[in-house]
């Protein structure tokens, strides 16, 4: 069994340590077994670790519970991710809350380079559930991840249209995997598992406890490039993650509903505070986020300049650029390219004539 694995587990497990301090923890100690091995002085010495968080710490002698753990996931076929695996979503880990492991089971990546959450009211009309069908069925072509919660109304209506128009769908759940919630929709749950995955950051056994709600939003928000909500009152789940995916500066559109309906107060609210696009279509998506399908893409081909007509700077940029698919800020290309960032812009907006390179959301530069 992955030693590291195992000790990141029992750091979940001791009582009062939340995934803050946890990456606090393992950051200044190196490694989640290393903090297992401090003295009190040296815990003492990490920020924001006092008196009562550092005893329960050295208190902690029970690592059987965690292999344990770990072993009844690997009998049911759950992969336990810890904070530090390549598999771990890359998108969530910038989210300074994120959990210190997640578990899951299914077959889809949780790095699809594109990746859509839809959430909204559990009472949803056919009005909303017409459009979340429509926006999938539109959204097919980008070959998107769509990731939802698994609740009643507008996110089991996402889950469904994502297998009906053949896209994998992830299902981000309050409780472990064991127990489905709401139980009717354990057979959409069954479908996913083979078209996308379930997804949690809670042990085998946890049930869906209230407070579990708020905090599994901000998973469904940190995963994603896109948070679209369809309908929502004035209080609720999909508003909860509209307001974290802005504080982790996602982009998020709301679907825009009829004045004086309950259903659509929340969504008018989110596009008059500017908190949300306004989404009236998939082409509002398309333009803000800088999307464009595969045959747009082709048809773009014809603007890309021959490498061997590009000058050495010119093309450590490209080749630098090629490195990732989400493109990179432009402090992150310096440093990895080695230009410095006065002669950098200069070869970006070069590129950007020339058709090679784009300025996508979040201020990054990517290969056109």
């Amino acid at each position: 069994m992955e030693d590291e694995k195992l000790f990141q587990v029992a750091l979940s497990m001791v009582p009062g340590l939340g995934d803050i301090t946890i990456k606090t923890l393992i950051s200044y100690c190196g490694s989640a077994k290393d903090v297992f091995k401090k003295n009190k002085n040296q815990l003492f010495k990490i920020p924001g670790i006092g008196q009562i968080i550092a005893s329960k710490i050295l208190s902690f002698k029970d690592f059987s519970l965690a292999e344990t753990e770990i072993e009844k996931c690997i009998k049911h076929k759950i992969e336990v991710i810890s904070f530090t695996d390549s598999a771990y979503p890359k998108k969530l880990k910038h989210a300074p809350d994120s959990p210190t492991v997640l578990f899951y089971r299914g077959e889809a990546s949780l790095n699809n380079p594109k990746t859509v959450a839809i959430v909204g009211t559990r009472k949803s009309t056919e009005y909303g559930r017409e459009f979340t069908d429509e926006i999938i069925k539109k959204l097919a072509a980008h070959e998107v991840l769509i990731v939802s919660g698994l609740a009643y109304g507008i996110d089991i209506n996402a889950h469904k249209s994502a297998l009906k128009y053949g896209l994998k769908t992830i299902g981000v759940m309050a409780s472990g995997l064991d127990i489905i919630y709401p139980s009717i929709h354990r057979g959409t749950a069954v479908e996913m598992l083979k078209q996308g995955g379930l997804l949690t950051e809670h042990m085998l056994g946890v049930t869906p406890e209230a407070h579990h709600f708020p905090a599994r939003n901000r998973v469904i928000a940190g995963m994603c490039d896109v948070i679209i909500v369809v309908e929502a009152a004035t209080k609720g789940g999909a508003l909860i993650t509209a307001e974290i995916a802005n504080s982790y500066s996602r982009d998020v559109f709301a679907l825009p509903g009829d004045v004086g309906k309950k259903h659509s107060a929340g969504c008018n609210n989110l596009i008059k505070s500017n908190k949300a696009h306004l989404l009236t279509s998939i082409n509002d998506i398309e333009y803000i986020m800088n999307w464009e399908t595969q045959s747009q893409d082709s048809g773009k081909a014809s603007k890309i300049h021959d490498l061997a007509l590009l000058s050495p700077d010119e093309k450590t940029v490209v080749e630098t650029l090629k490195l990732t698919a989400d493109g990179m800020i432009l402090d992150e290309l310096s440093w990895k390219s080695q230009i410095p960032l006065n002669k950098l812009a200069s070869i970006l907006l070069q590129l950007e004539f020339g058709g090679m390179v784009k300025t996508i959301p979040g201020k990054k530069y990517k290969l056109n």
